[in-house]
C-alpha cells in the first residue's frame, strides 16, 4: 500500500482524497445520528439528500482551506488548524442548512456529533498518510545525528523533516541538562551514547549544528568523532548564518581547517584600511589562489582603484567577473592583461593610474614543475619580482608587498630558491634606497613622511589550504575515487593556513612595514601529511586499509620524495625576531645583501638564463642564495627549453 501511495502522481493523490472525503463525510454523518438515537440509524425521507449533501457543502470548503494543496508527507500543525477551521465552517454551513429547510428528525445535538468526528477522521486520515509516506521515505533517506540541540540544531532537525535525503534519528548534546529531553518526539542523548546509537538506529553521518563553537572545541568534538564509521558534516559558523536561517544546503563537509584546532586573532582594522581604502591599488597574480583572495578582501576595503594584474586570460576573466558581480559602490575595478617580465607594461599602468599599493602574488610556485623549468622558474619569481619593485620605485609607488613562502628557508628546490633570491631584491633595493637618501646632501627628494621612498616588505607563511596544487583538494578527489590516497613520505609535516586568514594577515603586515621588513605569519603546529590523510579517510564515513585492516574502504600509498621536496619546512632563517602588534605576525631581523654586490649575480642570472646554462644556474643559486642545499641533481630532471 505505501509503494501504491508513492508512486502515484500529485493529481492521482488529490483524487484519492476527494474520493476519500466524499466517502467519510457521509459515513461520519450516518455515525453521529447513530450515536444520537442509539441504534443503526438509516435515513429516510429528505434526511438521505441532506446526508448526501455532506460532501457538496464540504469539498469547496476544503479546496477554499487548502485541504488539497497541503503535501501530505510534510503536513504539520499548521495544517491541522487550517483542516480544524474547513471542518467547523462546513458543519456549521451544514447544520444551517438542515434548519433552514425544516428536515423532520434532525437532533440539534448531532450538527456537533458530525462537527467532532469529522475533526478527528479528516485531520487524523491525513496524519496516518503522512506516516505511511514518512515510514517509506525513511526505508530510502540516510540515519543522522545531530550534534547539537540548540537553536541551530532544532531548526535544522526541522529543515531536514523537508527533506527526503535524510532522517534525523536522534539529537546529541554535551549539556546535560538537555539529555534525556526531546525535540519534535526526537530524544537528546549523550555523545557516550553514540556507539549504541549508531548501531540501533543504523546511523551513517553526522551533522555539527553548533555554529557558534572555538575552533579549538571543534577540533576536540571531531577528534572524539573520528574513531566512529560516519561522515561528518557541519553547519557554518555564525558569521555566516548572520540570517537566522538554517538550510540542508549550508550543510558542508568538514575541512581541514576544522582540525587546525586555533582560534584567528581579530582583525585591526586600522592596519586593514591604512594602506587600501581610497588607494589606487594593484595586484599581480590576481588570478591566483592567493592573488584573486586578496582583490576580493581588498575590494571590500573600498579602495579608489583596484588594478588586477595577470597574465592568464581565463583566470583574469574569472576573478573580474566575480568582483564585477559584488558591485561596491565607488570602486573601479580594471582587470589588465600582462606579465611581470613585461616592463613597459607594468610603467604604462603604474604611470597611467598613480598606483600606491601593490601586492605581488604572480609567481611559479609548484615545487616539481619549477624543478623541471628551472630557467622560466628564475625569470619569472626573480627577475618578475625585481621587475615589478624597479618599475614602482620609478613611479613612486609607496607600499610593495611580496608574498612569500616557507619554502624560501634554506630552500631544497629552485622556487623555494627564487623565492628567497626574490626576497634579498627586495631587501637589497631598500637598503640602496636608503643610502640614497643618506648621501643626499639636504633632503629635497623626500620629505620628512619618506614620500618618494618605496616601502618593501616580505610577507612569508606555509601551505593554504584548497589552493590550487594543495594536497587537500586532490585527497578529496582520490576518496571520491576509491583511493588510493597517495603521500610521499610518512614523516612529512606542513603547516596550514586559510587563504583567508592568510590574506588578511599579509594586508595587516605590509601596513607595518618600514622598509624591508620581512614577516612571518603564525601558522600553528605542523601537520603530519599521513594524519591529516587518516582523518579525511575516517570523516568521510570510511575505513583505511592496511595490512591489519585488508578489508578497509581507502589505502594509502607513499609514492617518496619529489625533485626538491623536503620533510619538513621552516619560516625563520634565523633566531631574531620581534612581536608586532598582532600576536599572529612575527619580523624577522634578517641580513641583506648589498644591491651592488647582489646586481652582480642578477647579471650572472640573465646570461645564464640567455644560454640556457642549468649548471650555471644552480650555481649562481647556491652561491647566492644562504642555505640552498638542491636535493635533486641537474642531470636527474628535465630542462626547459
Amino acid at each position: 500500500m505505501r509503494n501504491a501511495l508513492v508512486n502515484l502522481s500529485r493529481f492521482q493523490k488529490q483524487l484519492v482524497l476527494l474520493f476519500f472525503d466524499s466517502v467519510a463525510l457521509v459515513s461520519i454523518l450516518l455515525t453521529s445520528f447513530t450515536i444520537r438515537l442509539g441504534y443503526f440509524y438509516v435515513p429516510e425521507g429528505d434526511l438521505v439528500w441532506m446526508v448526501l449533501a455532506a460532501p457538496i457543502v464540504a469539498i469547496p470548503i476544503f479546496f477554499r482551506f487548502g485541504l488539497y494543496r497541503a503535501i501530505i508527507r510534510y503536513i504539520g500543525f499548521k495544517a491541522l488548524w487550517s483542516i480544524i477551521q474547513a471542518v467547523t465552517l462546513y458543519a456549521l454551513v451544514w447544520g444551517v442548512m438542515g434548519f433552514m429547510t425544516a428536515v423532520e428528525g434532525m437532533p440539534r445535538s448531532v450538527i456537533l456529533i458530525n462537527w467532532l468526528l469529522a475533526v478527528i477522521v479528516i485531520g487524523g486520515s491525513r496524519m496516518v498518510g503522512r506516516w505511511l509516506l514518512s515510514e517509506q521515505q525513511n526505508n530510502q533517506t540516510i540515519n543522522v545525528i545531530v550534534y547539537g540541540a540548540g537553536s541551530a540544531g532544532r531548526q535544522l532537525s526541522i529543515a531536514l523533516t523537508q527533506s527526503s535525503e535524510y532522517n534525523t534519528a536522534a539529537f546529541i548534546d554535551d549539556n546535560t541538562d538537555l539529555q534525556r529531553q526531546s525535540i519534535n518526539g526526537i530524544e537528546i542523548y549523550s555523545r557516550n551514547d553514540l556507539d549504541r546509537l549508531i548501531e540501533q538506529k543504523n546511523v551513517t553521518e553526522v551533522l555539527l549544528a553548533i555554529p557558534t563553537l572555538s575552533r579549538a572545541r571543534r577540533k576536540e568534538i571531531i577528534h572524539f568523532l573520528e574513531p566512529f564509521r560516519l561522515f561528518v558534516r557541519s553547519l557554518p559558523g555564525v558569521s555566516e548564518l548572520a540570517q537566522g536561517k538554517v538550510k540542508i544546503a549550508d550543510l558542508r563537509e568538514i575541512s581541514i581547517k576544522d582540525l587546525l584546532g586555533r582560534d584567528s586573532v581579530a582583525a585591526n582594522k586600522e592596519l586593514l584600511s591604512l594602506n587600501i581604502t581610497n588607494k589606487v591599488v594593484m595586484v599581480t597574480g590576481a588570478g591566483g589562489s592567493i592573488g584573486s583572495e586578496l582583490c576580493r578582501q581588498i575590494l571590500f576595503l573600498k579602495p579608489q582603484v583596484l588594478i588586477l594584474f595577470e597574465r592568464n586570460e581565463f583566470a583574469l576573466y574569472n576573478i573580474n567577473k566575480e568582483l564585477s558581480r559584488i558591485a561596491i559602490p565607488y570602486v573601479e575595478i580594471l582587470p589588465m592583461l600582462g606579465s611581470v617580465n613585461n616592463r613597459k607594461r607594468l610603467s604604462h599602468i603604474m604611470t597611467r593610474f598613480n598606483v600606491h599599493t601593490i601586492y605581488h602574488a604572480a609567481a611559479y610556485k609548484h615545487v616539481p614543475m619549477v624543478e623541471f623549468n628551472n630557467t622560466e622558474g628564475v625569470n619569472n619569481n626573480i627577475f618578475g619580482t625585481l621587475n615589478c619593485a624597479q618599475v614602482a620605485i620609478d613611479n613612486e609607488v609607496e607600499i610593495f608587498v611580496l608574498i612569500s613562502t616557507d619554502k624560501a628557508v634554506r630552500p631544497t628546490n629552485t622556487m623555494g630558491a627564487t623565492k628567497r633570491f626574490a626576497e634579498m631584491v627586495l631587501q637589497a633595493l631598500t637598503f640602496s634606497q636608503s643610502q640614497t637618501e643618506q648621501n643626499s646632501q639636504d633632503g629635497a627628494e623626500k620629505d620628512s613622511a619618506g614620500q618618494y621612498s618605496t616601502r618593501f616588505s616580505m610577507v612569508r607563511f606555509g601551505n593554504v589550504l584548497d589552493s590550487s596544487g594543495s594536497v587537500i583538494p586532490l585527497f578529496k578527489e582520490q576518496i571520491k575515487e576509491g583511493g588510493p590516497i597517495t603521500v610521499t613520505d610518512a614523516e612529512i609535516l606542513r603547516y596550514f593556513m586559510s587563504i583567508p586568514e592568510a590574506v588578511e594577515l599579509v594586508i595587516q603586515a605590509g601596513s607595518m612595514a618600514k622598509g624591508g621588513d620581512v614577516f612571518v605569519l603564525d601558522m600553528g603546529e605542523p601537520v603530519r601529511i599521513v594524519d591529516l590523510a587518516k582523518k579525511m579517510i575516517r570523516l568521510s564515513g570510511l575505513k583505511i586499509k592496511d595490512k591489519l585492516h585488508p578489508d578497509g574502504d581507502i589505502e594509502i600509498e607513499f609514492t617518496g620524495l619529489r625533485p626538491g621536496e623536503k620533510l619538513y619546512e621552516e619560516l625563520l632563517i634565523g633566531d631574531n625576531v620581534s612581536k608586532t602588534d598582532n600576536p599572529m605576525i612575527m619580523r624577522a631581523e634578517e641580513e641583506m645583501v648589498a644591491w651592488d654586490d647582489l646586481k652582480l649575480i642578477i647579471d650572472e642570472l640573465e646570461q645564464a638564463i640567455d644560454s640556457d646554462n642549468q649548471d650555471k644556474l644552480r650555481q649562481l643559486l647556491i652561491k647566492a642564495v644562504p642555505g640552498f642545499k638542491p636535493q635533486s641533481k641537474i642531470t636527474d630532471i628535465l630542462y626547459d627549453a
